[in-house]
């Protein structure tokens, strides 16, 4: 099954004896599978903020969060690599990377999380120089969060 998620394969698992789909439950302990290995992807920090967010208000929103933020990884994969071989230095792709990062950051700081153990993502303490559009689009974002937050506590 780990084979088949890494080709990117779909599939459901079915418990036999009670029909229940237990995909999620295979899926996690692949992860864990694979962090027992050595093969860490998970920071401790990361966890810990992770399992903080459960039973927080904004826990209906991590999944959706955790999910695009994976899907925009995937797709700047490739230009991800090449930035962090160095890529920094200048030319179009390296803006891109630039780019991407910022945006990256600026999601993560906005869930009060910062990346500081990742090449070019800066520490709470050392925030990226900023300029009027992206200020701007910060601030945006942040308007859009504050009204999801509002529309969660309706909820709750």
């Amino acid at each position: 099954m780990s084979q088949m998620t890494r080709e990117g394969r779909e599939f459901v698992v079915v418990d036999a004896k009670t029909g229940e789909d237990i995909t999620h439950n295979v899926l996690t302990q692949i992860i864990m599978e694979e962090e027992q290995r050595g093969k860490n992807m998970l920071p401790v920090n990361f966890l810990r903020q992770l399992i903080a967010m459960y039973g927080d208000s904004m826990q209906s929103m991590v999944p959706q969060y955790l999910e695009a933020s994976m899907d925009a990884f995937r797709k700047n994969q490739q230009q991800f690599q090449e930035a962090m071989k160095g890529a920094f230095g200048g030319g179009p792709l390296a803006e891109i990377a630039k780019r991407n990062m910022q945006m990256f950051e600026a999601a993560a700081s906005a869930f009060g999380t910062s990346m500081p153990g990742i090449p070019g993502m800066p520490t709470p303490a050392s925030p990226p120089a900023s300029d009027g559009a992206k200020d701007d689009e910060i601030a945006e974002l942040k308007a859009q969060l504050a009204a999801l937050n509002a529309k969660i506590d309706k909820l709750s």
